[in-house]
């Protein structure tokens, strides 16, 4: 998995304490070694989860290790971005994209 500096790593097994029952809204960033894209992504995520902590909690889940929660929410493609407010998911965006547009994306569920 591509590690976004600032960004904790979730597992099927922590998932739910992690995320669902998280006090803030969590973006969860579906990712695996071998996509191009989530690469690109993890400097954009670092930058976010820096800047936004008070506002938004930013993880990541390795696709290839933890198949349960990625059937669980249907993820088909790297990297899915993916946010969770209240235990439900709120707001989903496949594909990276530029730090501007992602806290555009984000703005309305923060």
């Amino acid at each position: 998995m591509i590690k976004a500096a600032g960004v904790d790593e979730v597992t099927d097994e922590t998932f739910a304490d992690e995320v669902l029952k998280a006090d803030l809204p969590v973006l969860v960033e579906f990712t695996a070694d071998w996509c191009g894209p989530c690469r690109q992504l993890a400097p954009v995520l670092s930058a976010i989860a820096g800047e936004e902590r008070d506002r938004i909690k930013v993880v990541q889940l390795d696709a290839d290790t933890n198949p349960e929660t990625m059937a669980a929410y249907g993820v088909l493609s790297m990297p899915t971005l993916m946010v969770f407010r209240n235990g439900e998911p709120v707001k989903s965006m496949v594909g990276a994209r530029a730090k501007r547009r992602l806290l555009q994306d984000l703005e309305e569920v923060m």
